[in-house]
């Protein structure tokens, strides 16, 4: 299911854009955007044929499917202990929207949102395109339990919103219980949103446990707006389809009238909410098989990366992105970006601010979604350039 022959690159070539295959120059090797090489589970492709089979392709209602809402509420309850009520779950057309819808419905011009640094660039972008302002708290790699308490120092009068990636594109950090705990409590002293983007919270590696924020008691799960999608996961990418989470009637009813998804301007596809319905329902079998082929991938990425001189790279507990400190190269991220790119053939993501932030710079990040075939012969190539 996830070897090197079960990948059509064919296929890839004309269809995997978004820094990927379709977009870099033949013969270049793309461990760029976080998005899997692998094919989607057959139930999903399965689940959309026999939908389109009928030929009725309707509105859903704006709140999403029925069945889609309870297959949300139902994987969190089980997976992730924390109690969703399904009329406060709905679709959107990707995480990403959920984010910056999040933003729109919880921040006014001039508000303050804090950030992590690095984190995926999302965050600061929808932020600053609703008129708030981003505060960077760094974090940098690594496994060490962070001191929250310095956030309590960034919190203004203005300051409206944790954003709390978990795990944390691209460090891989996954949070401890006692850290969401620390943070939540922050959030309900100075009645702050929490914002929890979760959509990395099936690709965490052992000893490493996720945990939603929403889970810890009812107090911070009332402060929380939880975010997740299905493009890590299962593959959906371009079927552009995530969800939002309210956990209280006010939030809900303010996301929702913030969306427009009442007056069908947005909305999310019936054949988008078909393939996560059937991802959720029926393909656990498919992460569970996933994951434990990341975690060999992992191992094998990151012990190649840290026999290269000048190369760091610290296990990620979460993600399937390995973030390599390049500092001791004496070059900048772009710099050892172009050289990997022109000389070895093989495209990574620079640490720029426009991707990350400004902690991200001197590390480049590396996915490894791929087969251990390919991820061999990127190493290769990279080692005898660096070498």
């Amino acid at each position: 299911m996830f070897q090197n022959n079960a990948i059509d690159f064919d296929l890839l070539k004309k269809r995997a854009y978004n820094l990927r295959w379709a977009t870099v120059p033949e013969g270049v090797i793309p461990l760029t955007a976080a998005d899997p090489d692998f094919k989607s589970a057959p139930e999903i492709a399965e689940a959309i044929s026999k939908f389109a089979k009928d030929r009725y392709f309707c509105y859903t209602p704006p709140e999403g499917l029925p069945e889609f809402k309870e297959s949300i509420a139902t994987y969190f309850q089980q997976r992730r202990n924390v109690p969703v009520q399904p009329e406060f779950a709905f679709p959107v057309d990707s995480a990403a929207f959920g984010i910056f819808l999040t933003c729109k419905a919880f921040l006014n011009i001039g508000d303050e949102a804090i950030i992590f640094d690095p984190v995926d660039f999302l965050f600061r972008y929808s932020i600053e395109n609703v008129g708030g302002k981003a505060v960077p708290f760094a974090i940098p790699p690594g496994t060490s339990e962070l001191d929250f308490d310095a956030i309590e120092h960034l919190i203004t009068k203005r300051t409206k919103m944790i954003c709390l990636c978990n795990p944390l594109n691209p460090t891989g950090k996954v949070f401890t219980r006692k850290e969401l705990t620390t943070l939540g409590k922050f959030a309900c002293k100075y009645n702050l949103i929490i914002l929890s983007d979760e959509i990395w919270s099936d690709i965490v590696f052992k000893p490493a446990v996720f945990t939603s924020i929403a889970s810890i008691n009812d107090e911070i799960r009332n402060q929380t707006i939880t975010i997740t999608g299905f493009s890590k996961s299962y593959g959906l990418a371009g079927l552009r389809i995530g969800a939002v989470i309210a956990h209280n009637q006010k939030h809900f009813n303010l996301l929702m009238d913030i969306s427009l998804h009442n007056s069908t301007v947005h909305g999310a596809t019936v054949l988008s909410q078909v393939a996560a319905t059937a991802a959720l329902n029926e393909c656990g079998y498919y992460l569970d098989h996933f994951v434990s082929h990341l975690t060999k991938m992992r191992t094998l990425l990151v012990d190649e990366l840290n026999t290269i001189p000048s190369f760091n790279c610290i296990a990620p507990e979460g993600c399937y992105v390995a973030f390599t400190n390049i500092t001791a190269t004496k070059k900048s991220s772009q710099e050892i970006y172009e050289i990997l790119l022109q000389e070895a053939k093989v495209a990574v993501v620079p640490g720029l601010k426009q991707w990350f932030g400004e902690g991200a710079e001197g590390h480049i990040r590396m996915s490894f979604a791929t087969s251990e075939e390919v991820i061999q012969e990127a190493m290769y190539r990279i080692k005898t350039v660096l070498k």
